[in-house]
């Protein structure tokens, strides 16, 4: 076996890299799916809904068939993982482009919801073709800790700039202004030419990233053979407590970030009146995690990184509390006093958003060691499998409280503005909502996950004996 450590800054961009192709499209679908879908289709907020919902489940359910499938099969001479990510990656940068393809604009509302779904769904497979085992890529790459974190923050960075296009850019152009009214109103057309541009980019880097990435972590001789069973797996992962908590914290994760896009959109859009001040947004979310990359080793071998996520979830939900907290006053009215409050929260969730990686790959060990079994696709695929049920959450939910507060989506299209009625609701469920989920995920990892810094490092020294015995099995025999 050769060495499993000793990564260099090659493989540190290679790898970042893939989230960057990743990120360069579904970005877009984050932050304008459902703008695209209420003010350029013209769905009503609760078809939407039922759209997300029945789109997202089977986008989860596909995680585990595809993780499953990676697991099962021999290593190439490429790697278990890298042939993948190669291979997904011009359908998957096709099915973007199909997704905001304005030939879904028609007379008919049924086959407009129909030609969605089926272009959502397409889109969801293909996205997991390329994440599944993008994300069980790390813990082949390296099998120290200490590196691990630092890919994990590596593929923050990968994020960030693969976000840039579509949380800072294409707010700035994607709206135009009503000659009649006066008022700013979302452009479909104009975001189908970038998307086109961006599949192209997306799948250019996926292969820049394939060529700049190796795996060195080898398999076991048991999965070598073809050892391999599913519902084992997931039996014992079912079992395993801090993957449950660790799964269950990155899920309500993605739905805060996820709903946060999409309801920011509409708070920029309808209540300050200016849609391209979402840009600002990512800037105050991005601008605390530069900050602290520089420090970020240091914080993690000084506190351990679950003591210094939890303590950011508490500091963020502050935050939004306050701002739900002053709703109805001058302050609320004044965007830039919202654009702090932003700021304030994207510090605090800085730690888990530059490690959460890093955490979901110390389980993946803990579940190699409990099991004695390299099944890294299966756990990953397990996890982004409760990551997609916090897309479904987020995107449903959100579609629900559209539809409920009253927004209108005849009115978005016509560039007209909503009531004062709407444009108060659409306040509080953009700050009270994202508070009590960072409440929720605060009080999850701070009380249900076991592995602070002592008792991760006492697992990791069990696991590298468990590897060294292992390496020696195959001489004895």
């Amino acid at each position: 076996m050769e060495s499993t450590h000793g990564i260099k800054f090659k493989d540190k961009v290679g790898y970042a890299l893939g989230d960057t192709a990743g990120l360069l499209t579904n970005a877009v679908v984050t932050t304008f799916q459902m703008k695209f879908y209420t003010d350029f289709l013209g769905m009503t907020g609760g078809y939407a809904a039922i759209l997300l919902l029945v789109a997202r489940i089977w986008d989860a359910i596909n995680d585990p068939v595809w993780g499953s499938f990676v697991d099962s099969r021999k290593p190439t001479k490429h790697g278990r993982f890298r042939p993948y990510i190669l291979g997904a990656a011009i359908p998957y940068a096709i099915a973007s482009v199909l997704m905001f393809a304005p030939f879904l604009k028609n007379g008919n509302p049924t086959t407009v919801v129909i030609l969605a779904a089926v272009t959502y769904i397409f889109y969801g497979m293909m996205y997991t073709g390329t994440n599944i085992p993008y994300g069980s890529l790390a813990s082949v790459i390296t099998d120290d800790e200490i590196e691990r974190s630092s890919l994990s923050l590596w593929r923050s960075i990968g994020a960030g700039l693969g976000g840039l296009p579509g949380q800072i850019i294409l707010p700035m152009i994607v709206y135009t202004t009503n000659k009649d009214t006066g008022v700013k109103s979302f452009d479909g057309n104009k975001l189908f030419i970038a998307i086109i541009l961006l599949s192209v980019f997306s799948a250019l880097t996926y292969f820049i990233h394939f060529k700049m990435t190796k795996e060195r972590v080898t398999v076991s001789a048991a999965q070598k053979s073809g050892n391999y069973n599913f519902f084992r797996t997931l039996k014992d992962l079912v079992h395993n407590k801090e993957f449950i908590v660790v799964s269950i914290v990155s899920m309500l994760l993605i739905a805060y970030q996820y709903y946060t896009q999409t309801c920011y959109n509409y708070l920029f859009d309808n209540v300050y009146g200016n849609g391209g001040l979402y840009t600002f947004v990512t800037v105050c979310t991005y601008l605390p995690m530069a900050m602290f990359i520089p420090f970020m080793a240091k914080l993690i071998r000084r506190f351990g990184k679950k003591e210094i996520c939890s303590a950011g979830l508490a500091f963020s939900a502050l935050a939004n509390l306050i701002a739900f907290g002053i709703r109805g006053t001058s302050l609320a009215a004044n965007p830039y006093v919202f654009l702090v409050a932003c700021f304030l929260s994207g510090a605090g969730m800085t730690f888990l958003v530059l490690e959460v990686w890093a955490i979901v790959m110390d389980v993946i060990d803990y579940h190699e060691l409990r099991t004695g079994r390299h099944e890294e696709g299966t756990c990953f695929s397990v996890f982004t499998f409760m990551r997609k049920l916090g897309q479904t959450l987020a995107g449903t939910g959100t579609a629900v409280l559209i539809e409920k507060i009253g927004y209108d989506s005849e009115l978005a299209s016509s560039g007209i503005r909503q009531s004062t009625a709407v444009l108060s609701k659409i306040y509080d469920i953009s700050t009270l909502v994202p508070a009590i989920t960072l409440l929720i995920m605060f009080v999850t990892l701070a009380f249900g996950y076991k592995f602070g810094k002592k008792n991760l490092e006492v697992m990791h020294q069990e696991l590298n004996a468990h590897r060294a015995a292992e390496k020696q099995k195959p001489a004895e025999n």
